[in-house]
């Protein structure tokens, strides 16, 4: 039986102008937006990994796989990203929700002018429906509804935490819609509730008009929270090590024709300083520190995959799945942030790229990304890869193509929408190349077709990719092509004095905040 951790489900008006329903007779599909939160490029088993994720897979196996997916490298960039359509700098996103820094980019959640995801698609005829995490609140408004609350932006329904962080078993600050959740029951645990509060919307969801469902897992980011049976479930797969390990999800990717036979598997030295050590290098109680870690990292992993399957049989128990898409991707890569042994730990879930989230190299920025119909039948890419480069910011043209319907023109403040619907290469078409930009606490890059020039911070040198023969980033070329670096380099200024970026900051974490609070008491993301 679904745990129902939500009150009465009646519904907000319509914000917009319902757009075009399409031709014919057949209705719009259900959209199923589901986005996890660190996770590295190949912790899925269909992306490589060892971790037990048979539910995705499953929707990977029916539908298109994306083998260039980027994403701004943080969580709540990324997400003003995918509700906006925009760049996050200009959706006032820039940095983080701990601070407004009353910066026209930095404002610490998104810009009330700029519509989101939801109050499109509402627009557009759908019943918008959001489980689980928020973060794009400035958090000085955590406490009072502020105007930018989910269903303040378009949701009909909400539930979740509006926060970036904090325990599984006492998610900080938690809503039902606009109602503060105070007391959780004894066995709650964040995911569960995440994937039952979804399965209970499409539960009451009036089949006959469609519906958005945003599924937003706190799963897998830090702390390391699962239950004990689940992590011992999982601790004998991990005993062989990260060297192992990184070796057979590389020869895994090779399998899947994800990477090609010919790639070399990189040791990337340099983000531990200059000396990744080796497995057999570690103490006997760093070892197994990291097998009791990444084993329960995997086991935050497949609840979040059992709680997929759930939201599948919904679907299907609704007579809704067959005319469902779902989308599955990652806020950022994995991330570093556990010390030494979170370090080695992101290192085999970013496999095979360099860095972790909050950097713009590929371990940062590159995310699963999988599309699918519920039915089989519409796959004309079913069980393969696109190769094209795509972008967080696609997500809502492709939402917006999907539902037939518009972007509202009554938004008059912005400039033309970054993003390209990705219907075109899930059917085996081509996408409109562009550049691409990115910009996270000073690390910064551009790609243009196969090349890409990125820099660690705003002191560092530039360097130059070309990802087409270097996708791990090894070789760096600036030096035997300036020409193509500077023009690059020319490219990502000119978006960044256009894009809200500029000026960069680079003061470390708390020292930004504490100072932009005193040069800004007001903190309640109202001017």
């Amino acid at each position: 039986m679904h745990k129902l951790w939500l009150t009465s489900l009646a519904l907000a008006p319509t914000a917009f102008a319902v757009g075009a329903t399409g031709a014919g007779d057949t209705p719009p599909p259900h959209v199923v937006l589901i986005l996890c939160d660190d996770m590295g490029f190949s912790d899925l088993g269909c992306y490589g990994g060892e971790i037990r994720t048979p539910h995705i897979d499953a929707l990977a196996s029916a539908g298109v796989r994306f083998s260039q997916f980027k994403n701004t490298g943080r969580s709540c960039p990324s997400r003003a990203a995918l509700l906006t359509g925009y760049y996050q700098h200009e959706a006032g996103m820039g940095w983080m929700t701990a601070v407004d820094e009353h910066r026209p980019g930095y404002r610490g959640q998104i810009a009330r002018e700029i519509p989101t995801l939801a109050e499109v698609m509402r627009g557009n005829g759908y019943a918008t429906y959001m489980s689980g995490k928020w973060h794009v609140t400035v958090e000085g408004a955590f406490d009072r509804p502020n105007g930018s609350y989910p269903v303040e932006r378009g949701f009909d329904r909400y539930y979740g935490s509006l926060s970036g962080g904090g325990s599984y078993y006492h998610p900080k600050p938690l809503y039902n819609d606009l109602t503060p959740v105070t007391d959780v029951p004894d066995d709650y645990y964040y995911t569960t509730a995440i994937t039952d509060s979804a399965v209970s919307f499409v539960d009451h969801h009036d089949a006959s008009r469609p519906m958005f469902l945003y599924v937003a897992y706190f799963a897998p980011h830090l702390p390391l929270q699962a239950p004990r049976d689940r992590v011992e479930q999982c601790l004998d797969r991990y005993r062989a090590g990260y060297d192992v390990l990184r070796r057979q999800r590389f020869e895994r990717q090779k399998t899947l024709g994800l990477v090609p036979d010919t790639m070399t598997l990189p040791v990337y030295n340099r983000e531990f300083g200059g000396h990744r050590p080796a497995w057999t290098e570690l103490s006997e109680a760093q070892r197994q520190q990291w097998t009791n870690d990444m084993a329960t990292y995997a086991a935050m992993v497949e609840i979040m995959d059992d709680g997929v399957g759930k939201i599948v049989d919904a679907l299907r128990e609704q007579n809704m799945l067959d005319n469902t898409v779902f989308m599955f991707l990652s806020d950022n890569g994995a991330t570093n942030e556990g010390g030494f042994i979170g370090q080695l730990m992101a290192d085999l879930s970013n496999t095979p790229y360099r860095s972790y989230k909050q950097w713009c190299f590929q371990g940062g920025t590159s995310t699963p990304f999988i599309l699918t119909y519920g039915d089989a039948g519409r796959n004309a890419m079913a069980g393969q890869w696109c190769r094209q480069t795509a972008h967080i910011v696609d997500i809502l043209p492709t939402c917006v193509d999907l539902s037939r319907g518009s972007y509202p023109t009554t938004y008059k403040g912005g400039k033309a929408l970054p993003g390209r619907s990705l219907l075109p290469a899930a059917e085996g078409g081509k996408v409109e190349e562009r550049e691409l930009f990115f910009e996270h606490q000073g690390s910064c890059a551009v790609i243009r077709g196969s090349w890409k020039l990125v820099r660690a911070d705003k002191r560092s040198p530039w360097q130059l990719f070309d990802l087409e023969a270097d996708p791990f980033e090894t070789a760096d070329l600036k030096e035997r092509e300036p020409q193509r670096a500077a023009d690059l380099e020319a490219s990502w200024n000119r978006w960044a004095e256009t894009h809200n970026v500029l000026p960069l900051e680079d003061k470390k974490w708390t020292q930004r905040i504490n100072y932009y609070k005193q040069l800004n008491p007001d903190q309640d993301g109202i001017d």
